[in-house]
């Protein structure tokens, strides 16, 4: 028996060869932690004010050849479908879990988004320097902000601006070996701390601020 809330098995899960292996592996070892986390981490988003939050767990379910190289679950203020809007995401990689606030291209209102976080720069430059950006949601690498500056942040945000297939992420990043460590309580505490420091981001970008 472990006490930690995820395992090693939960990331090597996306090495299995095969889409119905890996998919009988992510239905049975991940999606259950996935509900438990949409539960408890939509209380603390509804709880913010701006709306009630509802969690979406990602089910693959157009996938018929290629497994899935992630999964997650998405925080949103709507019942169905959260793609269009922005929203937060707890969720794994085979290397890392990330929990993030995602603006991706099936958003029609990137434009605007990116001016008010262009306009409120500093609320991205005062995270702390553990957390990441990223203009793609498809790849699992991200670039520390402490890393990227001022004009690493202007670059992604002036694509988001311009670029139609462009997105942005901003979140926290953690390794599966310091992932696996932790118990229920301290990664529930980890999620807790990430999302309450990215509210305000989410404040800008929904225009709330």
């Amino acid at each position: 028996m472990t006490n930690s809330f995820w395992t090693a098995d939960d990331f090597n899960l996306f090495t299995i060869e095969g889409l119905e292996k890996r998919m009988d592996a992510l239905q049975t070892l991940v999606q259950p932690k996935f509900e438990i986390l949409g539960r408890h981490f939509s209380d603390q988003l509804s709880a913010h004010g701006s709306d009630e939050f509802f969690p979406h767990v990602a089910r693959h379910a157009r996938r018929t050849v290629n497994p899935p190289t992630d999964s997650w679950v998405a925080f949103a203020p709507l019942k169905r479908g959260y793609k269009a809007i922005p929203h937060f995401q707890i969720g794994l990689w085979k290397t890392h879990l990330f929990i993030i606030i995602a603006v991706i291209y099936e958003n029609p209102d990137k434009k605007v988004i990116a001016e008010r976080l262009q306009k409120n720069s500093k609320q991205l430059t005062s995270l702390p320097d553990a957390y990441v950006i990223s203009g793609d949601h498809m790849k699992p690498a991200a670039t520390k902000i402490n890393e990227a500056g001022s004009e690493g942040i202007e670059k992604v945000l002036t694509r988001l601006k311009t670029v139609k297939k462009a997105e942005f992420l901003v979140g926290r990043h953690l390794l599966k070996e310091e992932a696996i460590k932790m118990s229920p309580e301290e990664f529930i505490k980890f999620g807790e701390e990430t999302i309450d420091q990215l509210l305000p981001i989410y404040d800008v970008i929904i225009g709330r601020n």
